[in-house]
């Protein structure tokens, strides 16, 4: 499950640098959940080559990350975003009821860019 998840990402950054085939097939497979059999059918193709290609689009993508590390540029860029959220966010709580117009304002676009990112913003 954690590979499946590494494996997302990775494809979600690197999959237009996959021959269209290859993109094809992981999309089926991973986003589809069709099984290598279905796949097989589908494209007229034996199992073992639909199990190629995916191999072979998996490691692609390890040796493409491995060399960019947009990977990891993006969690640490998640990490960070995510404390400084926490960090605003405890400022503004601190700041008690009623808020000045400069910190709604502030809220507002703290939960903006939130929901921008495909966060749920709950407000209490």
């Amino acid at each position: 499950m954690k590979d499946d998840l590494k494996f997302f990402r990775l494809w979600d950054l690197y999959s237009p640098l996959l021959t269209e085939k290859q993109r094809e097939m992981t999309d089926l497979y991973f986003n589809y959940d069709l099984s290598l059999g279905e796949i097989a059918e589908q494209k007229g193709i034996s199992r073992q080559s639909v199990s190629d290609c995916l191999a072979k689009s998996r490691k692609q993508l390890v040796e493409y990350d491995e060399k960019l590390k947009f990977d990891e540029l993006l969690t640490k860029g998640d990490r960070a975003f995510s404390a400084y959220m926490t960090q605003v966010n405890r400022w503004i709580e601190a700041q008690g009821e009623p808020l000045s117009e400069g910190v709604r304002e502030l809220k507002t676009l703290l939960a903006k860019t939130l929901e921008d990112c495909g966060v749920e913003v709950i407000e209490q």
